[in-house]
């Protein structure tokens, strides 16, 4: 089969959804870098889409090649922190290339497997899912390098560590209660609190950047189990309020995995991006 994506924007004040772009081959995880810049990664490599022309070009990453759908940008837009699997193991670790001015990737994390899903707001932090042990568990490391701490510590897999835009709270998913769900704590890891529970599989809480909505990516437990984030499947986005009131479905389609991994929302909070995907015969 083959697959191709089609990159969408939906206005979360009005419903509407636009169709961006469409592309013959697989992207995933858009993001925005200001309001008229998206980046994604294609074939292991990133690039940007420049949505008044419809240019696309590659973001140089040296090495790194081999990108997965686990990148973040800086606070103040001018680096982009990559998750990159050598081929010396195959293991993802997380590296940190200059956008403005261009500079070669820096290895962050020296151990494998680490995906990168949070940048916190004072620039200072990542936040990542990583295997330690057999066990995938949150992580913090400081964005120049250094020691990484673990902040949960539950059996099961937590995943997708996410900073509230105050710096206050890290946002996660875990399946520490039975399916997977959207939780909160504080940014030390104190204080877990379980957000989600409307009987789905939860992923990936997206916080919009005035603080006032959070979108995350769900599956129906009756065709995903709770520790899978696969591709091809019937999913929704929902949004609800960060107290977990509100909380309703605002878009269904077939995607999964790639469609929504990072926080896509536009700079001003009116929409965020994501990709669907359509399977045809070769």
């Amino acid at each position: 089969m083959k697959t191709s994506s089609i990159l969408c924007l939906l206005d979360t004040q009005t419903g509407n959804i636009t169709e961006i772009k469409r592309f013959d081959c697989l992207i995933e995880a858009p993001f925005f870098r200001g309001e008229r810049e998206l980046l994604y990664n294609e074939g292991g490599r990133i690039f940007r889409l420049f949505m008044d022309s419809g240019e696309i070009e590659e973001i140089p990453t040296g090495e790194c090649n081999h990108c997965n759908n686990d990148h973040v940008l800086s606070p103040d837009g001018t680096m982009l922190a990559i998750s990159h699997s050598p081929e010396s193991d195959w293991q993802s670790r997380i590296y940190i290339v200059g956008l403005e001015p261009q500079t070669p990737p820096r290895l962050v994390t020296p151990i494998g497997p680490s995906y990168l899903h949070g940048w916190s707001p004072d620039g200072t932090t990542l936040a990542y899912c990583a295997c330690r042990d057999g066990e995938y568990d949150v992580y913090t490391i400081p964005a120049d390098g250094g020691e990484e701490t673990r902040l949960t510590d539950v059996p099961g897999l937590d995943d997708g560590p996410e900073y509230a835009p105050d710096g206050r709270y890290i946002w996660f998913n875990s399946v520490r209660t039975g399916l997977m769900e959207c939780f909160r704590m504080n940014i030390d890891g104190g204080n877990p609190v379980r957000i989600t529970d409307n009987g789905r599989n939860n992923w990936f809480p997206h916080i919009s950047p005035d603080g006032r909505t959070v979108a995350y990516i769900s599956y129906d437990p009756a065709e995903v189990r709770a520790d899978d984030h696969p591709a091809n499947k019937n999913v929704e986005i929902r949004c609800m309020n960060p107290d977990g009131t509100n909380d309703r479905t605002v878009v269904k389609f077939f995607g999964g995995q790639g469609s929504f991994n990072v926080n896509s929302w536009m700079p001003d909070s009116s929409a965020f991006a994501y990709v669907r995907y359509e399977l045809t015969e070769e």
